[in-house]
């Protein structure tokens, strides 16, 4: 396979600053809900990268659960390799990349944890699998086997039932956006690039990059 002959012409669409909204949310909104219409495949998948302690970045995929003015929410075991991240280093970036319509965007800001009002009302919303899930899986750590995963979970619906609790290392994370950039495929790769700055203000810098 000759991955460098690899080729993809983009053109489906423009980004033009004259028409795009003041605000990166409103934009953020608008791209999001053409990807749930157009019924792309997970279209709520984010990568999130972290920095550690050591100074490695790393990066996963994770599922937006929460969007508003506030920022975006994500669940997770604050246990885990990226909670661990964000506690010695609480900046972080998200990337969503729309295949289908040739668009990334990639977001920057402080994360914080959301509220355990917060955390206790989305785990009371999941299927039953999943909380048991949480409660069995020590994320990140290793383990020996499947086996012994699974023996985990039935450990935890023996013990929780039908109505287990939020485990108190379980819970939501938002980030706060200080940096927001749109990016639409173009033909002959001069493609459209806008980006969202926070003014110390409060309001947004709007500003068109290179490709």
């Amino acid at each position: 396979m000759d991955i460098a002959a690899l080729r993809k012409s983009y053109g489906r669409d423009a980004l033009d600053e004259a028409q795009a909204p003041a605000t990166p949310l409103e934009l953020f909104e608008r791209w999001l809900a053409q990807a749930l219409e157009g019924q792309l495949p997970e279209p709520n998948a984010m990568t999130l990268a972290t920095v550690g302690a050591d100074a490695r970045p790393s990066t996963r995929i994770v599922l937006i659960k929460g969007l508003d003015a506030r920022g975006i929410v994500w669940y997770t075991n604050y246990e885990s390799r990226k909670g661990q991240e964000l506690a010695a280093n609480p900046f972080a970036a998200l990337q969503f990349h729309w295949v289908e319509l040739e668009r990334v965007v990639r977001i920057e800001g402080r994360v914080q944890k959301v509220s355990a009002e917060e955390s206790d009302a989305y785990y009371a919303s999941r299927p039953l699998d999943s909380r048991l899930g949480a409660w069995a899986s020590p994320q990140s750590r290793p383990i020996g086997s499947r086996g012994w995963l699974v023996a985990e979970a039935a450990k935890a619906a023996a013990r929780h039932g039908l109505n287990p609790p939020r485990p108190p290392h379980w819970g939501g994370y938002r980030l706060v956006p200080d940096r927001w950039e749109f990016w639409q495929g173009r033909k002959s790769r001069l493609h459209d690039r806008l980006r969202y700055r926070l003014r110390p203000e409060g309001d947004w810098q709007r500003e068109r990059l290179a490709p």
